[in-house]
């Protein structure tokens, strides 16, 4: 999922929704490929952080950036909120994203 000049935030988690991890990125699908394979030492690989549970597409960097830093300061019982009512069922959505 690339388009020119999009970019998006997105939230991954581990398998039994445990943790919460909050990027950005400008091409989606290559960055969750990353943390699913562990290519990139650091939070996510240390703990296992792989499923995509939610996603957003924002027409630049900055704004992504500015979204991200908002989602960032939410406690935890409101990004579960969140992230449910985006994704139920918290399914991994990498494969609805394509690579």
């Amino acid at each position: 999922m690339k388009s020119r000049g999009m970019s998006y935030i997105y939230i991954l988690t581990t398998k039994n929704n445990k943790m919460l991890y909050i990027g950005v990125t400008n091409h989606l699908s290559r960055r969750v490929y990353e943390h699913r394979e562990g290519m990139n030492e650091g939070f996510t690989k240390r703990f296992h952080i792989k499923k995509l549970v939610y996603y957003e597409q924002w027409p630049t960097i900055l704004d992504a950036i500015k979204r991200e830093k908002v989602l960032k300061e939410w406690n935890r019982r409101w990004k579960n909120r969140f992230i449910t009512k985006f994704n139920p069922q918290w399914r991994d959505l990498y494969e609805e994203i394509g690579f």
